[in-house]
C-alpha cells in the first residue's frame, strides 16, 4: 500500500488561561496530542474517533499546518507540515466547522476565488464546479449570499470550495456535525466516492456510526494518545463499536461509564 500520511511522535502542549487555574488546583498547561504516531495509505478512509478534548482537532489542525507540533513531525505525500508548510497546502483540502465564509459572496464567487488561489486553470475551475454544484444542489443557490443560505447548504458549500483545487489527501473535522440527515447522507457518500477516486481521508469523529459505514481503520484517540488503532473487524471482534470504545476508555482512564 502506497502511504499517504506518516505521522512520527506528534506532541501539542497549551497553556491554560491564567485566570482558570489561579482559581482551582490544577496544571498550568495540558498536553493536547502526546506523542502520536501512525499512517494512512492512497484510498484509504482513516478516522480519528474520540470524546471531545482527545486531541483530535488539534491533531488535524496540526496536520493542515495552522499550528505547529512541539515535537515530532508528519509528512503528506512525501511533505513535511513543520518544514514544508507551502507544499503541503498544494496537497490537502481541510474541512473544519470553524471555516468561516464572507457571509456577502455567493457560492459561484467563493469556489471562483478559492480556485485562483490555488492556480487553477479557469477552464477546468469552470467544469469541476459546475460539476460540484449539480453533486451537491449548490446550483440553484449560486448566485444566493452565502449569510442567507441555511446550515446545510452552508456546510456544502464550505465542503465544495474546500476541495476546488481536487487534492490528494483530505481533511475532515466532524464531517456532519450539525447538518440534517438528508444533508449528512450527501457527504457520507461523497467521502466514499472520493475514495473509490483513490483520495485519502482522514475525518475526526465522536460518532460510532458514521466510523462504522466510512472508515477502512479507525484510531482511537484518549486523552491525546493513541490507545488502539486497526481495522473494525479486528478492533471490535464480535462487540459493536461502542461497547469496544467505552470498555477501552474505562481500561485507559480508570473511570467507570
Amino acid at each position: 500500500m502506497e502511504e499517504i500520511l506518516k505521522v512520527e511522535g506528534l506532541t501539542k502542549t497549551f497553556k491554560q488561561p491564567k485566570k482558570l487555574f489561579k482559581k482551582a488546583e490544577g496544571p498550568e498547561t495540558v498536553v493536547a496530542v502526546n506523542n502520536l504516531s501512525f499512517a494512512a495509505y492512497k484510498g484509504e478512509i482513516f478516522g480519528l474517533l474520540g470524546p471531545n478534548g482527545a486531541g483530535k482537532t488539534t491533531t488535524l489542525r496540526i496536520l493542515a499546518t495552522l499550528i505547529k507540533p512541539d515535537s515530532g513531525n508528519a509528512h503528506i505525500c512525501g511533505k513535511s507540515v513543520v518544514s514544508e508548510e507551502d507544499e503541503v497546502r498544494k496537497k490537502i483540502g481541510f474541512l473544519t466547522s470553524e471555516l468561516k465564509l464572507e457571509d456577502a459572496f455567493t457560492p459561484d464567487y467563493l469556489f471562483d476565488f478559492f480556485s485562483g488561489l490555488y492556480g487553477i486553470d479557469k477552464s477546468i475551475a469552470q467544469s469541476r464546479k459546475f460539476s460540484l454544484f449539480q453533486k451537491f444542489g449548490i446550483d440553484a443557490f449560486k448566485n444566493q449570499k452565502y449569510g442567507n443560505l441555511s446550515t446545510g447548504m452552508k456546510q456544502k458549500v464550505a465542503l465544495v470550495v474546500s476541495i476546488a483545487h481536487d487534492p490528494e489527501f483530505i481533511i475532515f473535522d466532524e464531517p456532519t456535525n450539525g447538518l440534517d440527515v438528508l444533508t449528512a447522507r450527501v457527504v457520507t457518500d461523497f467521502l466514499q466516492e472520493l475514495r473509490a477516486d483513490g483520495k485519502t481521508i482522514i475525518l475526526s469523529t465522536h460518532i460510532f456510526s458514521l466510523v462504522e459505514k466510512l472508515c477502512d481503520r479507525v484510531g482511537i484517540l484518549i486523552d491525546g494518545k493513541l490507545a488502539a488503532l486497526d481495522t473494525l473487524e479486528n478492533l471490535t471482534k464480535e462487540k459493536n463499536l461502542e461497547d469496544t470504545f467505552f470498555e477501552l476508555y474505562e481500561k485507559v482512564t480508570g473511570a467507570k461509564i
